[in-house]
């Protein structure tokens, strides 16, 4: 199978969308032996060579500066005509702006299927990027109406499904799980040791941690209100935030304000910064007793199913997206959405660390994926969807009024392939003529060359006889 895909980043840009990407190249060309082609904006200074799969990276505007490090892709760039020649059987999209325009310019030239998995309440980025209301409402009509257009939406949670469906998408979506990365089971105490050496985390203080985007809509603010509560209150512990974002500065300085953080001495707060050695996480993993993730905004929270992998339990929001197979006290602990209640929880089962080593075992044992049964359940879902293709039983895509312009802008890609196709043929037809001139000219140069040598000679004589007459 030939399976192109495509989103809004790729490394250098590292997020959880990409990762899906790359898991899903990976395990489909190592174990059904699929051909990949990965479709992205082009980033500055991003070596794509690197890949065991082509990458064809099309011309893109720097919005990084409003989008945390995002560019805008252009889903009409001649780059893309690369995606098309490859011939895809299916399209699958992970983000729904530019990518899946990008898809459905490719279903034009090729009739493949475009799959499409809502990652992300993109929605609350759309609210916070444009400020005016009526903008944003249009922008978030034009998101639904470009998912809308594809031939089947997958979601990562139940709860990502009916979010999308609250922003009007009206058409059927289908869960399918994300896997995690992280080999399954605890990491052994020396590798512990020597990945969280330089920090202050005494024996027999309970560390709790965050690893993700550092931005306030996870709930951030959440965990820090409640810290204060449970410091006021006589409990110690090391709370580790590992990550980036832009609300990271505003974070430290709130979490210094509670008395939390020093700037000369340890305090019970620490942020590390991004750490993207994926064993050195799993260490932290390993060494936390308890993963903070108070987070309303994700649809899923692969780092709820990465501490999992680790025997590390999480503590979760009550109908969150994340706390979905969540068992309270069993595999997790779920709590109401404020400080107070997350703060009588820690105060709780913080003294019980045997509780929540088993809770954590549970959560090993119940909630781990890995990518490989993830990645063999979307293939098989692939070949079910080019099957019902093939014997006419695939529903039609809604149509769009930006249909017309995508048929339009696909006839031009279609003319420019032509184009290209021509003008190649043309430049190797003259490249043999060229060829085939100059090796007629060197030969032609040969035969001058010996006829001057034979006049030369027959001069040289002309002239010794004159000489001896």
């Amino acid at each position: 199978m030939k399976v192109c895909l495509l989103n809004d980043s790729f490394p250098p840009v590292i997020d959880g969308v990409v990762n899906v990407m790359m898991n899903y190249a990976y395990y489909m060309m190592q174990d059904y032996g699929a051909e990949i082609i990965v479709g992205t904006p082009r980033y500055p200074n991003a070596d794509y060579t690197q890949y065991p799969y082509p990458v064809v990276a099309y011309s893109s505007l720097d919005t990084a500066a409003v989008t945390n490090g995002y560019r805008a892709g252009n889903p009409f760039s001649k780059e893309c005509a690369a995606l098309a020649a490859f011939g895809p059987d299916v399209i699958h999209s992970h983000c729904p702006s530019s990518a899946t325009i990008v898809a459905r310019l490719l279903r034009e030239e090729t009739d493949a299927p475009i799959v499409f998995t809502y990652h992300t309440k993109y929605d609350v980025d759309i609210r916070r990027f444009l400020k005016l209301r009526a903008l944003a409402d249009e922008s978030i009509h034009a998101m639904v109406g470009n998912i809308e257009a594809c031939d089947e939406i997958w979601t990562v949670s139940r709860g990502a499904g009916e979010s999308l469906k609250a922003l009007g998408f009206s058409g059927e979506y289908r869960v399918m799980n994300n896997g995690v990365d992280f080999q399954k089971g605890r990491v052994d105490e020396a590798e512990v040791a020597s990945a969280t050496a330089h920090y202050d985390l005494p024996d027999g203080v309970p560390v709790l941690l965050f690893v993700g985007r550092m931005m306030t809509y996870k709930g951030l603010p959440l965990i820090l209100d409640a810290l204060k509560i449970l410091s006021d209150a006589g409990q110690d512990f090391r709370m580790v935030f590992i990550g980036k974002g832009p609300d990271r500065e505003m974070l430290e300085a709130k979490a210094t304000e509670l008395g939390l953080m020093d700037t000369e001495t340890p305090g019970k707060c620490i942020f590390t910064g991004p750490i993207y050695d994926r064993n050195v996480l799993r260490a932290w993993n390993t060494r936390a007793d308890l993963f903070l993730f108070p987070s309303t905004f994700d649809t899923n929270g692969l780092v709820v199913r990465e501490a999992a992998a680790c025997g590390l339990g999480c503590v979760l929001i009550r109908d969150s997206c994340a706390a979905e197979g969540i068992t309270d006290g069993r595999n997790g602990f779920i709590i109401d959405e404020t400080p107070e209640a997350m703060a009588a929880l820690l105060e709780t089962v913080l003294p019980n660390r045997a509780h929540l080593r088993e809770v954590g075992q549970h959560a090993m044992d119940e909630l781990y994926l890995s990518w490989k049964d993830c990645v063999g359940e979307a293939y098989a879902r692939y070949e079910t969807i080019l099957d019902r293709k093939r014997s006419g039983q695939l529903p039609p895509h809604k149509k769009m009024l930006t249909d017309y312009l995508v048929k339009a802008t696909a006839h031009t890609m279609e003319e420019r392939m032509r184009y290209q196709r021509l003008r190649k043929a043309l430049f190797d037809d003259f490249r043999e003529s060229a060829i085939g001139m100059m090796d007629n000219f060197r030969e032609a140069s040969e035969n001058l060359e010996q006829l001057w040598a034979r006049i030369g000679e027959e001069i040289e004589r002309d002239i010794a006889s004159r000489r001896k007459g």
